[in-house]
Order: structure tokens, then sequence, then C-alpha cells
């Protein structure tokens, strides 16, 4: 059974830094793609990052380029590194797996349970 598990959250001051680690277990992304989503209270689950585990190609929403910085590690340790953080980056971050690069919700087929980020202003 294939899971992820993310931590790193936490309560920041904005224009702080926060570093996300997801780790999978029960199979591997080596040939596949991993995202980061986030969902802020009563909003729709976003797009914020996503890695193809292959070739390192990166693609991120523009409410974070420049800021945010997605990795992995090895063949199971996904990492997003967040800086100059804003009040409005506040929700819960999600890692998830899919075949190929995504922007949607639906192309991935699985899902951490979250890890929540919360920025003071």
């Amino acid at each position: 059974q294939v899971q992820l598990v993310e931590s790193g959250g936490g309560l920041v001051q904005a224009g702080d830094s926060l570093r996300l680690s997801c780790v999978v277990s029960g199979r591997t992304f080596s040939r596949f793609a991993m995202g980061w989503f986030r969902q802020a209270p009563e909003k729709e689950r976003e797009f914020v990052a996503v890695i193809n585990w292959a070739d390192g190609y990166t693609h991120y929403a523009d409410s974070v380029k420049g800021r945010f910085t997605i990795s992995r590690a090895n063949a199971n340790t996904l990492y997003l590194q967040m800086n100059s953080l804003k009040p409005e980056d506040t929700a819960v971050y999600y890692c998830a797996g899919g075949d190929v690069p995504h922007t949607s919700v639906a192309g991935y087929k699985y899902w951490g349970q979250g890890t929540q980020v919360t920025v003071s202003s």
C-alpha cells in the first residue's frame, strides 16, 4: 500500500521560511511525478508545485514562483522549501504522487494526510 507522509509544517511569521518533507513508502516514484498542493479554509485545493522525478523538471504556481522550491532526494523523499512566507500562504499542504506532471488535483492517484502551515502577519 502506498503511503505519503508530510511533515515540517508549523506557525511562523511573515517573511520566515519553512521546509516541508514528504516521505513515500510502498513504491518509488523514480519514473513519475510528485506535486505539492494546498487548501485554505473554505477554498478549493490548489496546485503549488510539481517535479518530474526522472529529469527534475519543475513547474510552479504563479503565486509561489521565486519563493518556493520543490526538490527530491533519493527515491522516496520530496521537499518544498518555502521562503518569504506570506499570510496568504496559510493552508494545509499536501503532497501527491502521479504518473505525469499535473497541475490538477485529478491528475494524482496518491495523497498524504496534509501538514498545516500558518503564517502570521
